[in-house]
């Protein structure tokens, strides 16, 4: 039998979604494709919108400070979506773990599945390990992505190369324009 944690995947899967709202249900699904996630989903007249809804709900999670506060939040989503764990066999997988009951809507399975994914991630790596993208911190910079820590020494502080650079730059332009500077 194989463990599915719902870890990693599911967090980056919330990211992603996140930082790139899809136009449509169809395109969300596909997201979940490209994450892993095989299952197919009960389609319902207001998916996009409810998905949605899940999706801003969990990056409250991600605004919330380290700590207590932010696992209450997260504690309080867990609650709500709270399904028995079930073995399961579909597509192929082999046996695993689903933590979600039966014929639950598209929203209320990627609930479930970004809920427990992102308790597994912050308590397996650090609760500090999901932030907005640093370069957004700088006056006037635009970016607000969700920036997933995977890194071995738990220090990603950008969503992209781009947006570190810039920061870099921004920094390094500061320290020439200082007074004193020679």
């Amino acid at each position: 039998m194989q463990l599915n944690p719902y870890g990693e995947y599911a967090v980056l899967l919330a990211a992603s979604l996140a930082n790139e709202w899809p136009a449509d249900r169809a395109g969300i699904e596909a997201r979940t494709r490209e994450f892993g996630m095989t299952m197919t989903f009960p389609e319902g007249p207001d998916d996009h919108a409810r998905v949605s809804e899940v999706v801003q709900e969990w990056a409250a999670v991600v605004d919330a400070p380290p700590g207590a506060e932010r696992a209450e939040l997260l504690n309080e989503i867990m609650a709500s979506a709270a399904a028995f764990p079930r073995l399961t066999d579909h597509d192929g997988e082999g046996w695993h773990l689903h933590y979600r009951d039966v014929g639950m809507s598209f929203a209320a399975v990627l609930r479930s599945v970004f809920a427990v994914g992102t308790a597994l991630h912050l308590t397996t790596r650090g609760m500090h390990r999901l932030r907005r993208c640093a370069a957004g911190e700088a006056p006037g910079d635009p970016c607000a992505n969700v920036v997933v820590d995977v890194t071995r020494n738990g220090r990603q502080r950008y969503c992209s190369v781009r947006c570190a650079n810039r920061d870099a730059v921004r920094r390094h332009r500061a320290r020439q324009a200082s007074p004193g500077r020679t």
